[in-house]
């Protein structure tokens, strides 16, 4: 919509009185405009538009003075063939829809991959926590063979060489402690570096305690179908690639639409008004659309071009890019199946081996109390004992790895369904502004999840 008001005031000498009456002849003019455009979604067109003009001259013999001429036009174009239709005109509002949908998947895998990160952390730290455990009962276990060792060789039913070898196993075991320790505080550093913006040295003096435990295996069974179908639902990288996909599906059927010839159904209409008077009473526009003259201008247009070779090559370059993300969309969705199947496995394996490593501690554990019951008897020796320790050590340390690596699996499961935030109880828009709304729970969700996979 446009309006525009002049006022203008002329002065012209003339050569002659016969024409004007007067030497010099002054006009003025006051005149306003207003437009009124609007373009449908259809591809249809309108405007309306309106010209006032009122002039006043101190020329003679003039039929209306002052004259106000105006003039009213109405009228419309309708594409039939080339920019018929919703597409070809709101192309660059719906493209600009489905790009907000892709940021908002970017954005989501983003943070989906920032959680699995600090799964994966979390669950290294608990398993380090069970090895700093670990170390610390193998470490009581040694020292108690020491001491009853010394007790034996100081009453002399054993000999002086069995107690160095308590001693150095000891000294075995306090080397490990320190190692499991250290493990632990460089994964915890580890942990607050991708939970903090910056260093804050109030937080590296706080120790990081875990509150959910490696978790228990669980008997339930995932169907891989079922799976799949739910990644094919929520995995964010295949919502963007689709979306992509349906913006050049977009670009595709306009160029299409570019080959059509130009039709176009074009109507006015237009009426104009003069009235005015010698006297100084003013007059309207009012009164000069009562002395009207109108005229419609009906039109079809019709535009073939013979060789549009510029919108045809945009239109195979459209085609092309359509049929590459096809293909790329077709990629994603294998590389998903690969994924949610390769997962499955894991899974499965995680489960087999978590079942293995606790029986082998089971049988491991039995194995020493066996050779300690041995020693007692005397038909054994230290290093027997010694030995049977150290199995149970690496029993149990399998064991927790096989725990860490039966969690990382589930976490694994999660992300490739793409199910990560809603099993976390994560809401996008609390990561999105930065303020939480709502804690996560559970927090880390997999040890403490009932029905779980």
């Amino acid at each position: 919509m446009t309006f525009n008001f002049s006022w203008d005031r002329v002065s012209s000498p003339l050569n002659t009185i016969q024409v004007a009456g007067v030497p010099t002849v002054t006009t003025y003019a006051t005149a306003l405009t207003g437009t009124y455009t609007q373009l449908l979604p259809s591809g249809t067109s309108y405007f309306l538009g309106i010209n006032g003009l009122r002039q006043s001259s101190t020329q003679q013999f003039l039929r209306f003075n002052p004259a106000v001429i105006s003039r009213f036009t109405v009228g419309f174009n309708q594409p039939v063939l080339n920019g018929f239709g919703l597409l070809p005109n709101e192309r660059f509002l719906l493209v600009a829809r489905n790009n907000q949908k892709v940021s908002e998947e970017i954005f989501r895998l983003q943070v989906v991959n920032t959680v699995v990160r600090v799964e994966n952390i979390y669950w290294d730290m608990a398993a380090f926590q069970e090895n700093v455990k670990v170390a610390e009962q193998s470490l009581s276990v040694a020292q108690k063979l020491l001491r009853d060792n010394q007790i034996r060789s100081e009453i002399g039913t054993m000999a002086p060489l069995d107690v160095l070898s308590a001693e150095s196993e000891v000294a075995a075991r306090q080397r490990d402690l320190i190692v499991a320790r250290t493990n632990l505080q460089i994964q915890e550093a580890t942990l607050k570096s991708v939970l903090t913006k910056k260093a804050d040295p109030d937080l590296d003096r706080v120790q990081i305690i875990t509150t959910d435990p490696l978790p228990e295996v669980k008997e339930e069974e995932i169907d891989p179908q079922n799976a799949l179908n739910t990644s094919y639902e929520n995995r964010p990288d295949l919502r963007q690639a689709e979306t992509n996909l349906a913006n050049q599906q977009i670009a595709a059927r306009f160029t299409e639409n570019s080959l059509r010839p130009n039709l176009a159904v074009f109507g006015m209409y237009a009426g104009s008004g003069l009235q005015g008077n010698t006297t100084a009473q003013r007059a309207g526009a009012s009164e000069a659309l009562g002395q009207a003259f109108g005229g419609d201008f009906p039109e079809l247009s019709l535009n073939i071009p013979l060789r549009n070779r510029a919108a045809q090559a945009d239109d195979i370059r459209a085609q092309l890019e359509r049929n590459q993300l096809e293909v790329t969309l077709q990629r994603l969705r294998n590389q998903i199946g690969l994924e949610v199947r390769q997962a499955v496995i894991g899974l499965i394996q995680g489960k087999a081996q978590v079942k293995a490593a606790n029986l082998a501690v089971t049988l491991a554990r039995q194995t020493l109390d066996g050779e300690q019951k041995k020693l007692q008897e005397g038909v054994s020796t230290s290093y027997q004992v010694i030995l049977r320790e150290r199995d149970l050590i690496a029993a149990e340390l399998a064991a927790v790895q096989a725990q860490a690596a039966y969690a990382k699996a589930l976490v694994e499961m999660e992300r490739a369904m793409g199910t990560t935030l809603e099993r976390n109880g994560i809401q996008l828009n609390d990561a999105l502004t930065g303020t939480v709304t709502s804690m996560p729970v559970p927090a880390f969700g997999l040890g403490s999840r009932k029905g779980g996979k």
